[in-house]
């Protein structure tokens, strides 16, 4: 048996004895609270470790952004396991119940998906959000993080597997692979005698990975090829600020921007204001020739770059005709994610909201706001961009499943 499926072994153990103990999910969450906040010391050395790798291998600094924890940082993961903690319990809860012609009670209740692989990058958050979800839930959860936030992740996972157990629940709740080579990843994604549901959070490569070659079911979480849409009918210094927020206040993540999309009649007044704004913070824009011919600064886009997330201070700007043709442009480049329209045309907000297939369409907001904490979730497990069990921001009740429970007095088929 390898290390792996010992792991799950002990995760399918844990994740039976858990059913019988919904009483003490909450009291372990804010157990784990409690512990982030007074180890926060050690999370921060086991990070700077993380770190001080990270710079020597010359990792970019958008993703050192994600990998770096600040008491702030840990402050917010700890706040973010106690309003799980709050979120009402969706074990048990009755979906939709009846009776049959036969005399039979039928009901539908909420019931844990069981035990939860999570393969990741270089976020260490994700291991305190990730697990408290699944906890909350009644899951087992058992997380694979990334070779560049190990320490931070080992740090972490053992200070929540001592907290649960401290209030009777099984430490095996909560596991981290040792193991952070590819070779681990892969065997993941074949141990379907053991895991329920595989959820990959980190960038495209490796979401494309897990989806093409796991055998265990996967929530696809996405990758984020954001848009803004500035219609002819906008609001031009919203427009700026909202770009300006979409894309420079954490490029790195998953809901900052990566295209804008402008519509023709507007132009010419947009984009200079869009980009004075966005040199504020240096960045660099990709535009089509008519974007060119209006910000000489721009660098000439291709075909790539209106497919490219950049996860840094980098956007393509396109002019477009209508707002058909910036839709058509959205359905044909984006990832499912997140999209916005700035616009006072209402006629203009209700097609754009109706025709745009992403998980979340925003109108006259920043993307940023796609976030499990800020719709109310506490946190959230991933962005799901697919359209099965899941879609959006991912929280307690994303991680469940149904079952039927029917109670008769003997009846017969």
């Amino acid at each position: 048996m390898t290390a792996l499926e010992q792991m799950g072994q002990q995760a399918k153990t844990a994740s039976r004895k858990l059913l019988g103990l919904q009483q003490s999910r909450n009291a372990a969450l804010l157990a784990i609270a409690e512990a982030l906040r007074e180890q926060q010391g050690n999370i921060l050395t086991a990070n700077e470790q993380d770190l001080q790798q990270a710079r020597q291998n010359g990792m970019s600094q958008s993703l050192m952004d994600r990998l770096t924890l600040t008491p702030e940082r840990i402050e917010g993961m700890a706040k973010g396991v106690e309003q799980i903690a709050m979120q009402k319990d969706p074990i048990g809860t009755v979906v939709e119940g009846g009776q049959l012609t036969n005399g039979l009670k039928i009901e539908k209740v909420r019931v844990p998906l069981g035990v939860i692989g999570i393969i990741y990058e270089a976020r260490p958050n994700v291991t305190a959000d990730a697990a408290a979800l699944c906890l909350k839930a009644g899951n087992v959860v058992i997380l694979r993080g990334g070779k560049e936030a190990f320490q931070s992740n080992q740090c972490i996972t053992n200070i929540m597997r001592y907290a649960i157990a401290s209030e009777g629940l099984p430490a095996d709740c909560i596991q981290l692979v040792q193991d952070t080579s590819r070779e681990s990843a892969r065997e993941m994604m074949a141990l379907t005698g053991y895991l329920d549901v595989l959820i990959p959070r980190g960038g495209a490569g490796l979401i494309r990975s897990v989806v093409e070659n796991s055998r265990v079911p996967v929530i696809e979480t996405g990758a984020g090829n954001c848009h803004v849409y500035v219609d002819e009918s906008a609001d031009l210094a919203m427009a700026a600020d909202i770009i300006f927020n979409a894309k420079t206040t954490r490029p790195s993540v998953c809901n900052a921007i990566e295209t804008i999309l402008v519509h023709e009649k507007v132009a010419e007044k947009a984009l200079p204001r869009i980009a004075e704004k966005l040199g504020e913070k240096n960045v660099r824009l990709h535009g089509c020739e008519r974007t060119c011919a209006v910000l000489p600064q721009a660098i000439p886009a291709t075909e790539q770059d209106w497919a490219t997330e950049y996860l840094d201070f980098e956007l393509a700007v396109r002019v477009v005709p209508s707002i058909t043709e910036a839709m058509e442009h959205i359905a044909t480049y984006s990832t499912g994610h997140s999209e916005c329209i700035v616009t006072e045309n209402f006629r203009n907000a209700q097609l754009f909201t109706a025709q745009v297939d992403s998980a979340v369409v925003y109108v006259n907001a920043s993307t940023r706001f796609t976030d499990g904490g800020e719709f109310g979730m506490g946190a959230e497990i991933g962005i799901s961009t697919q359209k099965l069990h899941a879609r959006g921001p991912m929280g307690v009740e994303q991680l469940t499943s149904t079952k039927f429970i029917i109670q008769g007095d003997g009846q017969v088929r």
